[in-house]
Parts: structure tokens; sequence; C-alpha cells
């Protein structure tokens, strides 16, 4: 899926969360009064289809929609509507990776805030290395062959960008961070050997930070609970924000919410966590890979 966020990264990332928080109780708003989306819509000159972007979170929110909506959803408490506006306004805060806005898709620019406002990110990787574990050499050599033909430039730009993300596992608001790596992501090469040899190094220095807990499915385990494909899974301290399971694909992406379908990748991950060695016998699996390199 890079250097140390500005100061203000952590209310950029969180401004993800408070469009994914607003639009949520907006529709609850909404789906209590009986109203429509195509009402809403109407309601501020805007599509059915823009009322549904906004309820997911995906879209910024100008204060005269919320405004408008909140009269026609019988939002009179003075308290309250100023409550709903100030989180609008925090959700318009820009993250520090629209910089990057020239080689980031915008749906992998939703992904990077939660990503930045999670308290807790479990993933399982099956094709290589996670992008939070990569070291930069490696993920030049994984990005430059996932886009063959790309000016270096725009390889540099999005290694850069990888680099920053990363930062936020040694932050002091760093997440606990839980990794599933297959092996098959360790044996695969990207790069020359020493490129191999210093991430397998990197993955090793990793798994004894104390927030990181890192283990390796092996392949003389078998057929295992990841069966389906890399996948994350993403938490946050915000007690009215479920989890988040995330799909990557080729040119989208899928953010899963719904409770019953976070409950299937819920007991994926937990058997993952299980059949895989632990993080200590998982070490010596990187060492012995290492050896092997």
């Amino acid at each position: 899926m890079g250097r140390e966020p500005p100061v203000s990264a952590g209310e950029s990332s969180g401004s993800v969360v408070r469009r994914i928080l607003l639009g949520s109780q907006l529709r609850r708003l909404r789906e209590s009064r009986g109203i429509t989306r195509e009402a809403a819509g109407y309601s501020i000159r805007a599509s059915e289809s823009k009322i549904s972007r906004m309820e997911l979170g995906r879209v910024s929110f100008k204060a005269r929609d919320v405004e408008d909506l909140l009269t026609l959803y019988g939002v009179a408490d003075e308290a309250e509507r100023e409550s709903l506006l100030g989180l609008a306004r925090e959700a318009n805060v820009a993250g520090w990776w629209h910089s990057f806005g020239d080689v980031l898709p915008g749906w992998f620019q939703t992904y990077i805030g939660l990503e930045g406002a999670a308290s807790l990110i479990r993933i399982y990787e099956v094709q290589f290395v996670h992008g939070l574990l990569q070291t930069e050499a490696y993920a030049h050599a994984v990005v430059s062959r996932g886009m063959p033909g790309a000016p270096a430039a725009e390889i540099d730009r999005r290694v850069a960008l990888r680099l920053e993300r990363q930062k936020a596992l040694v932050s002091e608001r760093a997440p606990r961070f839980h990794a599933v790596l297959d092996e098959a992501a360790l044996r695969r090469p990207y790069g020359e050997r020493d490129v191999m040899r210093a991430q397998l190094r990197h993955l090793i220095d990793m798994s004894e930070q104390p927030n990181v807990t890192l283990q390796v499915m092996p392949f003389s385990f078998g057929g295992h609970a990841g069966e389906s494909g890399a996948f994350t899974m993403l938490r946050f301290p915000e007690s009215d924000l479920s989890d988040i399971v995330y799909l990557e694909q080729l040119t989208s992406a899928l953010y899963l919410d719904k409770p019953e379908e976070v409950a299937q990748y819920e007991k994926a991950m937990t058997r993952l966590h299980t059949d895989s060695p632990g993080p200590e016998e998982s070490r010596d699996l990187l060492r012995g890979l290492l050896q092997l390199t």
C-alpha cells in the first residue's frame, strides 16, 4: 500500500474521520425523519448521488449545505447545529498528502487519511512487503515494477509519499500495527540481492518496535484464512466510528464498514494471527530467509 508528517498532519488525517462521522450523523438524521436521498438532494440543489457521497464521507462539506440539511431534518437546537457545523469545518482541513495529488489517485487519498487517523492497523499481505514496512530501495523497486516506463520523477514522488506515510509508525501518536506477511511476499524478489537483504533486516528491526507486531505465514502451513488475498483493517479511537476494511484493486478500492462484512474479515484476521507463528518465531523465519538471500 513516508517522512514525518507536518505538525498538522494529525488534524488533517482526522479530517477524513470527521467527514465520515458527519456523514453518518446526517444519514441517521435523514433516515429518522423518513426523508429520501432524492428529497435531501433537492433541498441543497444537488443530486441523490451527491447526498450518498456526503453520507459516506467521500466529499467535502459546504457549510450552507449542512445548514440546509439540518433545517430540513428539523434540527433546531443551536448547540446541536453548531456541533455539526464545527465538525464540517474540521472535516474540510486539507491533508498533508494533498501535495502529492499529482501522483495520488483520489480513491487512495481517503485511505491515507484513514490510515493516519487509525489507532490500530491490521494487515495481511501476500504480493509484497506492506508499504508501511518497505525500505526506500525496496519501495523504488516495487513502484518501478508496477509502473514500467513511468518517468523517474514520478517514481521518486510515489516513493517519497510512501516514506512520508511510514513516519506515523514512529510518531508520538503511533498506532498499533499488526502485520501478517505471507512467506510469498518475502521470497518474491524486488530489486537486487542487496535490496532484499536490507528489506529483511528492516523487517526484523521493525518487528522489535513496541507498537509493531509482525508475523509470517509460512508456506509449510498450507492453505489458510488469507485465501481471498490482501486486506487491511482499521480501527479508530472515536467510538462512533466502526472498523473499516480496505480492499485495494488495480484502479480503485473498496471500503467496507457493514458489521456483517467486517465480522467476516475479523474472523479471517483472527485465524491468521492464531495460525501464524508468533512474533519471536517469525523473527527466526526472517533471519533464516536472510541467510538464504
